[in-house]
């Protein structure tokens, strides 16, 4: 996994306040929002049927991921969960794993991997892309921490208490914020319950500038579930290899679903 750098910074930006995170129970209505959704999802750009993992977030097990996969798998991708039961943090064995299922699966298939990461399963993704960037084609998060400090979340006291570790001396051993060598996506949401919208921007770098943020309407516990994040990653999975662009909102209502605003 990646050392920090020397700059490597992870600012402090608040946790979501009480409001936001009791609008967390809109969950359940983000999953049910695809049925009426499902016209216009299935006439996103159909796979080319290269190999994708999907990452949950914490203490969330390859069952909260299943209906994500299941509308990829559905587009043409050779789709797969990351077969670990629930994620309770980086315990011993866990991204060794990972790293094999990683390896094993572009061994197998002959093609690069997408990795997508819902939270601290986007953290897995951008950091095993680091480490093994010429077995990965594109990384997608949502809802990923990656540029706020520990304390930008209101997660972190349930991450000690189901892995066993400290998370700021966990956190001080990586360089979070600084993006993989490979196109990536940061999906999230400004009515985030969960983590702070902030913490999952992406800054440019010169080392990467294939990578970008995309804003969307939705809870924390329903970005993996949402119609709007589901044509967000079904979009960025479709550019063809070596051909990245960033996300273009095409016409009024994709500029309103998905909204261009800046980061202050």
């Amino acid at each position: 996994m990646s050392k920090p750098s020397s700059t490597a910074q992870h600012e402090h930006q608040p946790a979501p306040n009480a409001l936001l995170m009791a609008m967390e129970f809109r969950a359940p209505w983000e999953l049910w929002s695809v049925l009426p959704s499902w016209p216009a999802l299935a006439r996103a750009p159909a796979g080319d049927g290269h190999p994708v993992i999907v990452f949950p977030g914490l203490s969330a097990s390859d069952g909260s991921t299943l209906p994500l996969r299941g509308y990829l798998q559905n587009l043409g991708y050779d789709v797969s969960g990351w077969n670990q039961g629930h994620n309770f943090g980086p315990r011993a064995g866990i991204l060794e794993t990972a790293k094999r299922q990683l390896l094993d699966t572009f061994e197998v298939t002959g093609k690069k991997v997408s990795l997508i990461g819902w939270s601290l399963g986007g953290i897995y993704a951008r950091e095993l892309a680091k480490e093994l960037p010429h077995c990965v084609r594109s990384v997608i998060t949502l809802g990923t921490p990656f540029a706020g400090s520990h304390k930008s979340t209101n997660a972190w006291r349930l991450y000690e208490l189901t892995s066993g570790r400290d998370i700021e001396v966990e956190t001080a051993q990586f360089d979070l914020p600084s993006p993989p060598p490979v196109p990536t996506t940061s999906i999230y949401s400004r009515t985030d319950g969960v983590v702070a919208w902030s913490a999952s921007l992406q800054k440019p770098t010169a080392s990467n500038r294939h990578t970008e943020n995309i804003e969307v309407f939705a809870s924390h516990i329903g970005l993996g579930l949402n119609p709007t994040a589901w044509w967000a990653v079904a979009d960025r999975l479709a550019q063809a290899e070596g051909k990245w662009k960033p996300f273009k909102r095409a016409n009024g209502l994709q500029r309103l679903l998905f909204p261009e605003r800046s980061k202050a």
